[in-house]
């Protein structure tokens, strides 16, 4: 009926693996948008992965699996991915904050050596 509030009907929205890239390649632009998380900075530490790299890899990476989104409404959790070193690829586990930041949960090797 018209006037009624039915939200059964609506699309949930989905972030796509490209618009998830743009946005965070977008933030990462500005340094000061990314918060690195303390397991981030321990994994860095133990797997030889420099802060340089983790901004190239926000700066320059791709998202290839989809985003899924987090018990907060309007935030979305991706990884973001760069080949680095000859043959090595790393990736960054990031949350798109609704505050237009990003939050660093985990850097890794994804060739696991």
């Amino acid at each position: 009926m018209i006037g009624m509030d039915d939200r059964n009907n609506v699309a949930a929205m989905r972030l796509t693996p490209k618009i998830a890239e743009q946005r965070i390649r977008k933030l990462a632009a500005i340094s000061d948008n990314v918060i690195w998380s303390t397991h981030a900075r321990e994994q860095m530490l133990k797997r030889e992965i420099f802060d340089v790299d983790g901004f190239r890899i926000l700066r320059e990476g791709y998202v290839d699996e989809q985003p899924q989104k987090t018990d907060r409404e309007g935030e979305w959790k991706c990884k973001i991915t760069l080949k680095l070193r000859g043959s090595r690829t790393a990736g960054v586990v990031v949350i798109i904050l609704q505050n237009a930041k990003l939050f660093v949960k985990t850097v890794e090797w994804e060739d696991q050596l």
